[in-house]
């Protein structure tokens, strides 16, 4: 291997890097950067996502830690596959960790920035994929937390797979679990609303059905339902679609400040979803109106969308749909 080959540059000094030749950077972060690349064992693409120092910050250890040992145990068609873990050469240099997943094209994010064109048959194939995913996470008794379009891989042909479980979490009952919640920006618009300002909350499936409610709305719009600046802000954008919540409701916000904030709100009447999205199908429509459910106990599981879909446009959805522009 030459000295300032791309598989030297990336992998430094990996005893099995040789089983992979680099192909492109694909992607990168915060944690790192992800590669394509061929597996010469197999013939097959993968994406090599590559994690440098990890143990700098014990919480992005530990998140990355959760994800590999998630993905290890989660299979399924509509969750992306970790296909080897490469072991560092010594655990005395012991500072960056290579994960070897599939590799997929692009994210659910790029597919709706590049297509305004998509179709009732998409809308339904996209959906049905993530409800079918989220059915099997959440009997498994996990709860993604994090779910938005740049977590939902995507190939020109409409799979979808849903990546990046750092932030997901196992519940070992059926009752409610307690976690620690960080405020990131870009997650905030996805968040449910009863866990807008809550750093310390109890969750359940719910919070995950709202996540893909978002999802659905900006799949049939092309841009984020509710792009929330701050907690505040999010608040208001919630209520102005969906109305002022019940104070029933409000009584199980268990942020003191966000409960305070919507008691003291101005009283607002929801708007009808088909002013809100007049080009959508009303059947599409109804979906999203229980998806978007402000009181958690009021949404669906995955499991009851997935069987009161329509079975018919469920066939012809697998018969007809089109391909869709990567970009």
């Amino acid at each position: 291997m030459l000295q300032n080959s791309p598989e030297m540059e990336f992998f430094s000094e990996y005893g099995d890097a040789s089983r992979y030749k680099i192909q492109e950077v694909i992607g990168k972060g915060s944690y790192g950067v992800v590669c394509s690349a061929i597996d010469t064992h197999t013939g097959e693409k993968v994406a090599i996502k590559k994690i440098h120092d990890i143990f700098e910050h014990i919480s992005d250890a530990a998140r990355i830690l959760r994800e590999i040992k998630l993905l290890r145990l989660l299979r399924h068609p509509d969750i992306v596959e970790i296909k080897h873990i490469m072991l560092p050469p010594s655990r005395r240099d012991f500072k960056d960790i290579y994960v070897v997943f599939e590799l997929m094209e692009s994210d659910l994010h790029q597919v709706i920035k590049a297509n305004d064109d998509l179709t009732r048959e998409h809308y339904q194939f996209f959906l049905y994929q993530l409800l079918r995913a989220l059915k099997y996470i959440h009997t498994a008794n996990v709860y993604h937390r994090d779910l938005k379009p740049k977590n939902i891989l995507a190939n020109a042909n409409c799979k979808l797979k849903i990546c990046d479980f750092g932030l997901a979490r196992v519940a070992f009952n059926d009752t409610p679990t307690t976690i620690f919640w960080t405020d990131y920006v870009a997650t905030r618009w996805y968040r449910a609303p009863e866990l807008c300002g809550s750093f310390f909350s109890k969750y359940t499936p719910a919070i995950d059905i709202w996540s893909i409610g978002c999802i659905f709305a900006e799949v049939l719009t092309g841009k984020p339902l509710f792009p929330g600046k701050n907690v505040v802000h999010q608040l208001d954008l919630m209520t102005d679609l969906l109305g002022t919540p019940s104070l029933d409701t409000i009584s199980r916000v268990r942020n003191d400040k966000a409960r305070r904030y919507l008691t003291s709100m101005r009283k607002k009447q929801p708007v009808q979803f088909s002013q809100k999205f007049p080009n959508a199908d009303p059947s599409a429509l109804r979906l999203l109106e229980r998806l978007l459910a402000f009181d958690p106990k009021d949404r669906p599981t995955a499991e009851e969308v997935i069987l009161v879909l329509d079975y018919e446009l469920l066939h012809s959805m697998f018969c007809h749909f089109s391909f869709i522009v990567i970009s």
